[in-house]
């Protein structure tokens, strides 16, 4: 047990040692006493604590972070200068940065190590310990094309290609090849051109992308295709559907696709059925069933708000009087009876693997088509569910940002309401059940803080015709999801007048001390952006995705390129953005106060689905009235602000123009030639200009050529800028150094710029250069 859990932690511990006479005479004056030896107690606490911790700092299982750069000096542990030299350890960025520049987990097992220093299995481990990405080591001598001799064959060295073995043929060049190569002299660990195919070279091939789950959610029907075909996605695009991984067995000799984050290809999937099908595994797949319920079975339904009631007796006079309330689990069978939907898992007997291309496959019977690869699904047209059909299914991203089933942490006032929303669980249903009941519960409460939190606690996918809000004085409202869930919210187009948006108001005559905060935490919303209006002191969206340009398509393309995410509308609200994937943002003419609003943006993508197109401005004039803050963050469109008071370890990839030039900073960012920003400091292409001017080698008439030369070098490149596929935002090996190393801290400028991957990198350089055996040379390859 820990020496930090034996601390008593008692306030009273030293009040329960004096006699007892003393403690009564104590009560009869009001406990003064008491009170004096709480206060000594709480010191007496944290001196032990502290002492309770130094014996915890002497094992690096159990020691602070800071300790940890200590014991490797002791074990005589080589920092990688070329990662960085280690940062303050009193400011939380640095603190993480320190975690990769000197893993814990690869100091704990220095000795381990070398040890095993020359084995190929220690290779796999060091990617694992230095730079926490998952890896598999190939040793290419056993992939050359060489004739054997036949009193010495070896079977399992590299084949000649057989046509006809489709499954190697996907493999080829990945870290499962098995065919048989020419010799390629170029050496693996070359800076210019990177050879494999080579006797002294070993390849690491490393994942970077991470795996996220997608538990029990909605498929997506394509009505526009046909009824009997869905994708895993709810929104409607192919999306690669990605292993989920499995330790390796004691039976298995050697890794596979199963142990690692792969993509999952399509004849594996067939071949290997039932390690990627289940409901604990990669995939699942069920189909909702709609069947009568016994009258004796029939439970009278929850009795809706008073204002669900006064608002649902309003939608049906307009409708004639056929609208009626209906629990989204329950359905009017077709002779008046209540009838509900049942889920039933779909037996892996049924499961085909198939090339959905075009949807030119049609299963036959009551099998059910899947492929991997585009993320569809396919039913027969005689065997369509009649209910739906809910998927689990595992996709591949680079960081915990936007909506998604990973550890967050939670915030919410330190009083306030809970309502939870789901969809499974009985209870409330939707989100605006929650809201009338939130009003319900103020009416109720009035002398009680007005602050409520709406936890929405399942994967489900809430269709919402429209969701209006309104904040008054000193109200707290959060809308979020419960950690590691992903619900979507879908706001559809009811009003063919106007847009039906998610739309916040605040009262009048608010101050930021007494005004009311809204935030949005974990959710996925599409359809529709967000609409905010009227005075409020703040409004967050944090761990969000606002899906850029509204829908999408199966090509990841936007369905409304010019729809904004987030409106801004005559309110002096200070909008923060954390970890959030988001449009485009509009500020609409601020009648509210004079100053510029503030938004604060940090660790997110701003999107306006093209370069060309404005992803930050007003609305009738070009200047939005807002002064931005934005640090580690990826902006594609142009921005139009009134000023900005500090850009940091970001990448704008349009024009920036700010209307007033003489406040704030831009540091380590690039902004493109053409923008008109506060002062630069570090920034790219700058850097890249000055040196050529600088350079007194280049003969002034060629040094504008080059200028441009060296800008259009610079020019960030990325493996995907469409929302919706793997590899979104991700900066590109052919990247220029510049971008990938041109940080405060020598990480990565942009949104990833917290993955230290330039420091994992170099860290794990210097480790397989030390721990790779004698006469071969390893080389990093990364998959994606």
């Amino acid at each position: 047990m820990s020496s930090l859990n034996s601390v008593n932690n008692d306030p009273d511990r030293l009040y329960k040692l004096l006699p007892t006479i003393h403690r009564q005479r104590d009560a009869e004056q009001g406990f003064p006493l008491q009170a004096l030896l709480r206060v000594i107690a709480e010191q007496v606490i944290v001196v032990e604590a502290d002492i309770a911790q130094l014996y915890e700092n002497w094992f690096i299982e159990t020691c602070q972070d800071w300790v940890v750069p200590y014991i490797g000096d002791l074990l005589g542990y080589r920092v990688v200068h070329e990662a960085g030299e280690p940062g303050d350890v009193l400011s939380t960025e640095e603190r993480l940065r320190n975690k990769i520049l000197i893993p814990r987990r690869d100091v704990a097992n220095t000795i381990h190590d070398r040890r095993r220093k020359g084995t190929l299995k220690l290779l796999e481990e060091l990617a694992r310990d230095v730079a926490g990405w998952p890896a598999r080591a190939v040793e290419f001598y056993t992939l050359l094309g060489w004739i054997q001799n036949i009193n010495s064959l070896q079977p399992k060295r590299g084949q000649t290609v057989d046509l006809h073995n489709g499954d190697a043929l996907d493999r080829l060049g990945g870290p499962f090849d098995e065919l048989a190569h020419t010799v390629d002299v170029r050496r693996i660990i070359s800076h210019r051109s990177v050879g494999r195919y080579n006797i002294p070279s070993v390849g690491l091939f490393v994942w970077r992308l991470k795996v996220y789950s997608v538990t029990n959610t909605r498929a997506r029907l394509l009505e526009e295709v046909g009824p009997e075909f869905f994708t895993f996605s709810i929104l409607g695009n192919d999306t690669q559907l990605y292993t989920k991984p499995t330790p390796k067995a004691d039976s298995q000799r050697t890794t596979d696709e199963l142990n690692f984050p792969t993509p999952i290809r399509r004849r594996i999937f067939k071949d290997r059925l039932n390690d990627y099908y289940g409901v604990d595994k990669s995939l699942y797949i069920w189909t909702g069933v709609i069947q009568p319920l016994e009258v004796s079975q029939q439970s009278t339904p929850a009795q809706p708000s008073k204002r669900a009631r006064s608002r649902q007796s309003r939608a049906s006079q307009q409708a004639g009087g056929e609208q009626q309330s209906r629990s989204p689990q329950q359905q009017q069978h077709g002779d008046g009876q209540q009838a509900h939907i049942v889920w039933e898992p779909v037996d892996p007997a049924r499961i085909v693997a198939a090339d959905l291309s075009d949807w030119q496959y049609h299963p036959r019977g009551t099998d059910v088509a899947v492929d991997p690869v585009l993320g569809r699904i396919a039913f027969s047209p005689h065997h369509i569910p009649a209910a739906g059909v809910r998927v689990l299914y595992h996709y591949g991203f680079s960081a915990d940002i936007g909506g998604g089933e990973y550890n967050r942490p939670l915030f919410q006032p330190t009083e306030y309401q809970l309502f939870r929303v789901s969809k499974r669980e009985g209870g409330i249903r939707s989100i605006q059940e929650a809201l009338d009941q939130w009003e319900d519960w103020k009416d109720a409460n009035p002398d009680k803080p007005q602050h409520a939190v709406i936890e929405i606690t399942d994967g489900g996918v809430y269709t919402e015709d429209r969701l209006r809000i309104s904040l008054g004085e000193k109200e707290n409202l959060q809308i979020r999801a419960a950690n590691r869930k992903r619900p979507v919210i879908r706001l559809l187009a009811r009003r063919p007048d106007r847009t039906d948006a998610l739309e916040l108001t605040g009262v009048s005559n608010v101050t930021a001390l007494s005004g009311s905060r809204f935030t949005l935490d974990g959710l996925l919303i599409t359809g529709r952006g967000a609409r905010i209006e009227g005075e409020l002191a703040e409004v967050t969206i944090r761990h969000c995705t606002l899906v850029p340009g509204w829908e999408i398509d199966q090509d990841c393309e936007p369905q409304w390129e010019n729809g904004p995410s987030l409106e801004l509308v005559n309110t002096d609200a200070r909008v923060t953005i954390e970890h959030s994937i988001i449009g485009s943002i509009r500020v609409d003419e601020n009648e509210v106060a004079e100053d510029p609003i503030c938004i604060r943006i940090s660790d997110s993508i701003l999107d306006a689905t093209s370069t060309e197109r404005i992803v930050l401005a007003g609305v009738e004039t070009p200047i939005a009235h807002a002064s931005l803050t934005i640090v580690r963050s990826t902006v594609f469109g142009k921005i139009r602000v009134h000023s900005i008071e500090l850009a940091e370890n970001s990448i704008f990839n349009s024009v920036v123009r700010v209307a007033r030039s003489q406040i704030g900073c831009v540091r380590f960012c690039y902004v493109p030639d053409g923008s008109r920003t506060p002062r630069r400091y570090n920034c790219q292409p700058d850097l890249v200009q000055q040196a050529v001017k600088d350079n007194n080698d280049i003969p002034d008439a060629e040094k504008p050529a080059e200028m441009q030369r060296e800008s259009d070098r610079v020019v960030p490149v990325f493996n995907s800028t469409r929302y919706g596929t793997p590899s979104y935002c991700q900066l590109a090996d052919a990247c220029a150094d510049e971008i990938k190393r041109g940080a405060d801290d020598e990480s990565e400028m942009g949104v990833f710029h917290d993955l230290f991957q330039p420091q994992r990198a170099a860290n794990l350089r210097a480790r397989l250069d030390e721990f790779t055996p004698a006469g071969n040379e390893a080389g990093i390859i990364y998959v994606n």
